[in-house]
């Protein structure tokens, strides 16, 4: 397939004409050319994929075109208007809405706050009218299909509610072009799919959006066109019927994708982990599984059927009804994570960023604070042998940082993930538990992490239990597959099994 012309994309009788055209846009940094010729446009009440790995450009096109970045060449424009000199509140009126990855939101303000700040309605005597600041904020979610009290604080309110009143914000401006930066990085397959009906529902009206994510199933269930950006520049852009998810990974990594997942040698040795009868309030419901070393087990099943709580209840983090647990065939009391580092089980969290890393600290902080003793006494470390160790590390898993002294907050997410795998590795673990392991993560930092887990599992010989909402990650990186369904395990299904099959047994009884 040959990509298609900028023009081309936009004659589609499905869509009334082109909101947005970037031609040419340049973008340059000291020692770096961001963006080079990057041409890219978005037809009114389209829906439009922007997808390549990290540092492909997406995020700078992005601020350029919320008037964040001046660009240093090319032309933008907006509505048959060429754009000359783009800041952020002229994008605004324009009809621009950017919601990044890390909402900007003050917490401590309710929802009305949140959704009309700094154009509160206000009486005739210049007072803020807070009765109609509520229901006009209530309209605002009401056309999105939520229901949310406006005078409850955005800080008390989860992910999926506080991006809902991001996207009202947007719309209550009456936003023309809304962006969406990885919105369902936090998000489960309820609120995803509340989520994709609220999109739906906005570019009925006319509302276009750009939608940016390294989930390449969303872009193919959610987009009529895809866009791939590499190194800076755009390398095609198509109707999302003429992309395939090979293509379209080909694009963004710039190779034939012949095999994405690594080849197993499984050949599983003595059992390290047994859990019996593991039961918590509604959560977990009697559940019983078996770990061997050498072996990559995956647990898989809808949002809320248990997955997390059951790592998080193995490792000490949640407590438990009932069960037992035993290690290499000993019987076990883990009561808290400090005791599970000390048996050597570790535990990599599904939020890396607020429960598995220290992002103000260096890398190596991160990866040496789970067994600082290796290094020495509290009061005297060695800290040549530390940094060596780290460095160790670094190289191992092939992380990819200025210096063990780079702030861990500063790499992205794959080399993050690394991370949090090498902090585990330095706690000297022989059973890793990992939850969602490439959650975030762009297509050519997942197949290091996938060699990264194999590698650990066949020449280090630990043991891994893993838990992912990506089926073909689950399917392509498991010897065995546990489905989980309201707090059980359902099914026990072996290597390659389809994805039907395990729908199978997570949705029905």
């Amino acid at each position: 397939m040959s990509s298609i012309s900028i023009d081309e994309t936009t004659r589609d009788p499905a869509f009334p004409g082109v909101f947005l055209r970037m031609d040419s846009i340049e973008k340059s940094f000291p020692g770096v050319k961001a963006l080079q010729g990057v041409s890219f446009s978005v037809a009114r009440g389209e829906v439009h994929g922007l997808v390549g790995e990290n540092g492909a450009g997406k995020s700078t096109l992005m601020k350029v075109l919320a008037g964040a970045y001046h660009a240093n060449g090319g032309q933008m424009e907006l509505n048959g208007e060429i754009i000359t000199a783009p800041t952020p509140a002229a994008m605004i009126e324009r009809g621009v809405a950017v919601i990044y990855q890390e909402f900007a939101q003050a917490d401590h303000l309710s929802v009305a706050e949140n959704i009309f700040m700094n154009r509160l309605p206000r009486n005739q005597f210049g007072q803020i009218n807070w009765a109609v600041a509520a229901r006009d904020a209530e309209t605002a979610m009401s056309r999105l299909g939520f229901n949310i009290d406006p005078r409850r604080t955005v800080g008390s309110l989860s992910v999926a509610q506080r991006q809902m009143v991001e996207i009202a914000r947007a719309s209550s401006r009456n936003a023309q072009l809304i962006v969406l930066d990885e919105p369902s990085a936090v998000l489960g397959d309820n609120e995803l799919e509340k989520l994709f009906a609220t999109i739906r529902s906005l570019q009925a009206e006319g509302v276009a959006f750009i939608y940016i994510s390294h989930r390449l199933k969303e872009i193919f269930e959610l987009c009529q066109r895809a866009t791939v950006l590499r190194d800076g520049r755009m390398v095609s852009s198509r109707p999302i019927e003429e992309w395939t998810p090979d293509t379209l990974i080909q694009s963004m990594v710039g190779r034939p994708i012949a095999d994405y997942f690594p080849k197993r040698n499984a050949q599983p040795g003595e059992e390290v982990l047994g859990v019996s009868g593991f039961s918590r309030g509604k959560a977990l419901r009697n559940v019983s599984l078996t770990l061997r070393r050498g072996e990559i087990v995956g647990i898989c099943g809808l949002a809320g059927a248990g997955r997390s709580e059951l790592l998080r209840a193995i490792v000490g983090r949640d407590p438990v009804d009932a069960g037992e647990i035993s290690l290499h065939g000993r019987k076990q009391d883990i009561a808290s994570p400090r005791k599970a580092i000390q048996l050597g089980l570790g535990f990599a969290p599904e939020d890396r960023k607020t429960e598995g890393l220290f992002l103000s600290q260096s890398v190596k902080f991160n990866v040496t604070i789970s067994k600082l003793g290796r290094f020495g006494s509290p009061a005297k470390l060695n800290l040549g042998k530390e940094r060596g160790a780290v460095r160790d590390y670094v190289r191992q898993l092939r992380v990819k940082t200025p210096e063990v002294d780079t702030k861990i907050g500063t790499l992205s997410g794959g080399n993050q993930q690394k991370c949090v795998i090498a902090k585990q590795l330095n706690a000297q673990c022989d059973i890793l538990l990992i939850d969602e392991p490439t959650r975030g993560v762009d297509v050519g930092a997942r197949r290091e992490i996938y060699e990264l887990l194999v590698d650990l599992v066949e020449r280090e010989g630990l043991a891994v239990l893993m838990v992912s909402s990506e089926l073909p990650e689950i399917i392509g990186m498991c010897d065995r597959i546990l489905v989980m369904r309201e707090g059980e395990i359902s099914a026990e299904l072996p290597r390659g099994s389809s994805e039907e099959e395990i729908m199978k047994h997570a949705t029905f009884h």
